[in-house]
């Protein structure tokens, strides 16, 4: 791996995985505790736990596909675009999630939810450039 791969990409996808242990801790507190606006509204429940399992997935995802950069036949600032992509989705996506329920009376999700559209988009796009670039 570059050293531009190994120092700040990984290391900012490796910082994410605590605020997604962060997140499974809120989300077990609010089980536990039965808070208020949580286990009584399917929707902010529903959206919450698929951004903490997106976040989760998508971190392992990237750090999968990290190594792959270094041997796609591209410029560098192909790489780096790649690069952002690939962290770009694991942040956006579950933000998307998360913002678009904040508080427990919402019972449906606002405009912010695009943001988990952008976050598909970007991994959508990524993969697709690191694909096309290794073959």
């Amino acid at each position: 791996m570059s050293s531009a791969t190994l120092t700040t990409t990984a290391g900012i996808l490796l910082i994410t995985v605590v605020t997604i242990a962060f997140g499974g801790l809120a989300l077990l507190r609010h089980l536990i505790g039965r808070k208020a606006g949580y286990l009584e509204n399917p929707v902010r429940r529903g959206l919450w736990t698929a951004g903490h399992a997106h976040a989760g997935v998508l971190v392992l995802f990237a750090l999968v596909a990290l190594p792959y950069i270094d041997y796609v036949d591209a410029g560098d600032g192909t790489r780096t675009l790649i690069r952002l992509l690939f962290v770009a989705a694991p942040i956006l996506m579950p933000l998307g999630f998360f913002l678009s329920v904040v508080r427990p009376q919402d019972t449906k999700p606002n405009k912010l939810i695009w943001l988990a559209v952008a976050g598909g988009a970007s991994l959508a796009a990524g993969s697709l450039l690191l694909g096309v670039n290794l073959l």
